[in-house]
């Protein structure tokens, strides 16, 4: 198994976490669920609107599942090339975090509309050595 399929097993595994938080326990603070959003508990206030927030949840949870699924078939069927660039497409689109949703849970962290403290830098983090962990293993995978 190369580096790169280790990488992105990893990643499977660590987003399916994700996945069954999202669908079964979208109010923990675990798995990068919502409930480190201080807004969950209080959307429940509005019937409507907590069922918007169900609603986007879910819809993030199923669209991570079918990415996953992909990744899976990706995974079992590629050849190195195919590899190569998936792992090149995946670091791609896990650093667009960085563009749109960082910048806005940093907000809501300074805001103190995330709890805990400081979730959004280690979110940051995290999304950031998991591109590096991506890079690399593409680089190693590569050349080998």
């Amino acid at each position: 198994m190369s580096p790169l399929s280790i990488v992105i097993l990893g990643f499977v595994v660590l987003e399916s976490a994700n996945v069954l938080a999202l669908y079964f326990i979208p109010g923990s603070k675990y798995a990068n669920s919502v409930g480190v959003f201080k807004a969950w508990e209080r959307s429940k206030e509005d019937p409507e609107v907590h069922d918007l927030v169900r609603y986007l949840t879910n819809w993030v949870a199923g669209t991570k599942l079918i990415f996953l699924a992909l990744l899976l078939v990706i995974l079992l069927t590629a050849d190195t090339q195919a590899l190569l660039y998936t792992g090149l497409a995946l670091a791609i689109s896990i650093s667009s975090f960085f563009w749109r949703l960082f910048p806005l849970a940093r907000k809501m962290d300074r805001e103190g509309r995330v709890d805990p403290t400081g979730y959004s830098a280690i979110l940051g983090v995290m999304i950031a050595a998991i591109v590096v962990l991506l890079v690399v293993a593409l680089l190693l995978t590569a050349i080998s």
